[in-house]
């Protein structure tokens, strides 16, 4: 730091998204997923490149250089971005932030000059496929990796020089979750001009000059296929560039957007600035597997191959030779002739639940008023709703409108898991806003105090693991059953008590603990939940003004229409499936189990909606809005 004579700032504050900072803990969630799915992803190309032999060629190294430039981009932005968004921790030091720059820009011409190896190797490989493993030999594609690697490098090594010798006394605040150039020299109070020509000069002699290279390889590409008499060979030539072409769209469409905008749409806010920086480093490395994944048969078949070995591994300690490979869903039996006409309203309502809930979410995330421990629990509610009903209304739409009821056995146990446990999650996040309620009228003045956003977060992982613990001996009690070629269910979804009953053995276990399941989770729930509201009753009534009394009780109203929703159907079908197995036609059965997937999902938001001033107030504004932008 002694090399220049000039004012740094000690570090720097990250700032996310402006002008949606309240919302960055809900953003923190498809960050997240979207990392995961980056590193998990491009992990398992490298894998799959390293252990299988017949991917040992240099399509596929230079593949693997793709995968390794795009896990050490995810890796140099996810540590600010994840304490950004998720903690608030928005302190870099200026040291530590030049080191990022340097990496994100290195890392991302990196990828550039890999996607121009992988260019020319479609090149050689179509226009010279008689030369491909003389011209690209392993030493050739090693050479050209160190080649990409020193031009990075090299290239990028002036930046944390051109941005040290610059004063920054205006601000120490940047505009994203990550350090950028171009972001960093505009907090200085001097000339940056050498900053800006040497940024443009870099982005115009590499990235330019890369993708016009790769668009003049695609130019000799064409003819040479053009020339191919056969049709189907034509074919056959072309769709092996399939894949690198949406690589290098994935890569450089953002890119030129970004650039575009930063160079000449100075009168664009803000967050559409960082929301395109946002996706032109965050959506590459997402893509980059899933395209090769996804389009390249040899790859699909080394992972697809490589999974069977790890499963059949896993299983070779159990008996599953009676299990079955598959399981068919027979929809309504009955009805079989309804089931057109039956998919329509299913179909709306599930349109209805997913609006509803998503508007729900968007709303309460949105306005910090909203972020109050009786919204938050509706919110988590909302997600629940989203979970259940999309866990089942697909596979069920595609049974009654397709007639496509096959499902694996592993599928129907995953399904059926998914079902039951978040069933039981939002039976405890209705035992928790009964809680809520409980406080908010028998303790007021404490209610802020008890009910903070950690007791909020821990109410919601012991519903989670609550959840989770209680339903996951169902697998194993299912797997442990034989079922002598039994594969036909009669149903739209997969339950257990409708899988263990497929099965050619006794089956009391399975029986005994789906009672003590449902006893101990929804049962016990419910009566604390009548039980809370014995005391909120009890309170209300001590109330010596009569409208302080309906007020109160007001604001249970939503609550408690939310309660019967969601228990009165899941009772009712419970009974008639525990003691009205023989006097209540099948098709009933089938169509209650329906109904208490697909109406409390449908039902919560319309009741939140309609009864929560402050809710239907914000939506109508919302819409509102919505309608004058149009």
């Amino acid at each position: 730091m002694g090399l220049f004579n000039v004012t740094h700032p000690a570090s720097f504050l990250l700032t996310g998204i402006p002008g949606v900072e309240s919302s960055h803990p809900w953003l923190a969630g498809p960050l997240c997923v979207m990392y995961a799915v980056a590193l998990g992803g491009n992990a398992v190309v490298l894998q799959a490149v390293r252990v299988e032999p017949s991917l040992h060629k240099p399509m596929y190294y230079l593949l693997s250089m793709l995968a390794f430039s795009d896990v050490a981009m995810s890796m140099a932005t996810l540590p600010t971005v994840l304490r950004t968004f998720c903690f608030n921790a928005r302190n870099i030091t200026f040291d530590a932030c030049l080191i990022q720059m340097f990496l994100i820009h290195s890392f991302s011409m990196m990828e550039s000059g890999i996607l121009l190896a992988m260019s020319f190797d479609r090149y050689v490989a179509i226009c010279d496929p008689l030369h491909y493993t003389t011209v690209l030999t392993n030493e050739v594609i090693t050479g050209m990796g160190v080649a990409v690697t020193a031009r990075s490098f090299l290239t990028l090594f002036p930046l944390p020089f051109l941005i040290m010798r610059l004063p920054i006394c205006r601000s120490n605040v940047l505009s994203h979750s990550y350090c950028l150039h171009p972001d960093m020299m505009k907090l200085a109070c001097a000339d940056i001009t050498i900053n800006s020509s040497y940024g443009l000069f870099v982005l115009v002699s590499t990235f330019g000059m890369d993708l016009f290279s790769i668009f003049l390889s695609y130019v000799l590409i064409l003819r040479s296929a053009m020339a191919i008499a056969s049709h189907e060979e034509r074919l056959k030539a072309l769709n092996t560039c399939v894949s690198h072409i949406l690589a290098v769209l994935a890569f450089y469409v953002p890119m030129i957007g970004v650039s575009t905008v930063h160079r000449f749409g100075k009168h664009v806010p803000r967050y559409v600035h960082v929301l395109m920086s946002n996706v032109y480093l965050f959506v590459p490395p997402v893509l980059n597997p899933l395209i090769y994944s996804a389009k390249t048969k040899e790859i699909r078949r080394s992972i697809v191959r490589r999974f069977r070995r790890v499963k059949i591994m896993s299983a070779s300690n159990m008996s599953d030779d009676s299990l079955p490979t598959t399981l068919f869903l027979t929809g309504i039996p009955g009805l079989e002739w309804a089931h057109i006409w039956i998919a329509i309203p299913f179909c709306t309502m599930y349109m209805v639940a997913l609006a509803g809930n998503v508007a729900l979410i968007l709303v309460i995330a949105m306005d910090n008023v909203l972020h109050a421990p009786m919204y938050l629990f509706l919110c988590l509610l909302s997600l629940t709703d989203l979970a259940l009903s999309s866990t089942t209304v697909p596979k069920m739409l595609s049974i009654l409108w397709l007639h496509a009821g096959e499902i694996s056995f592993g599928g129907c146990l995953a399904q059926m898991f998914c079902v039951h446990s978040i069933y039981a999650l939002e039976s405890s996040i209705l035992l928790a806003m009964a809680f809520d309620r409980y406080v908010a009228i028998c303790n007021p003045l404490r209610y802020t105090v008890i009910l903070n956003h950690t007791v909020i977060v821990k109410i919601g992982l012991v519903g989670i693991f609550r959840s989770v613990a209680i339903v996951s001996p169902f697998i194993f009690l299912l797997r442990r059953l034989p079922y002598c070629q039994h594969h036909v269910m009669a149903h739209t979804y997969c339950e257990h008590m409708g899988i263990a009953r497929l099965a050619c053995a006794n089956i009391t276990v399975n029986i005994v603990y789906g009672l003590t399941v449902a006893l101990l989770a929804m049962g016990l729930d419910s009566v604390l939940i009548t039980i809370s509201y014995g005391f909120i009753l009890r309170a209300v009534f001590r109330l010596p003004s009569r409208d302080a009394q309906h007020k109160a009780l007001s604001t249970c109203g939503s609550h408690l229409g939310v309660i019967l929703v969601f228990y009165i159907p899941a009772f009712f079908s419970f009974l008639t499936h525990r003691f009205g197995q023989h006097r209540i036609p099948k098709h009933v059965h089938i169509f209650l189990a329906n109904l208490y997937v697909l109406v409390p999902p449908v039902l919560n938001p319309v009741i939140y909606g309609a009864r929560t001033k402050e809710i239907r107030s914000r939506l109508l504004r919302l819409l509102h809005l919505k309608k004058i932008s149009v």
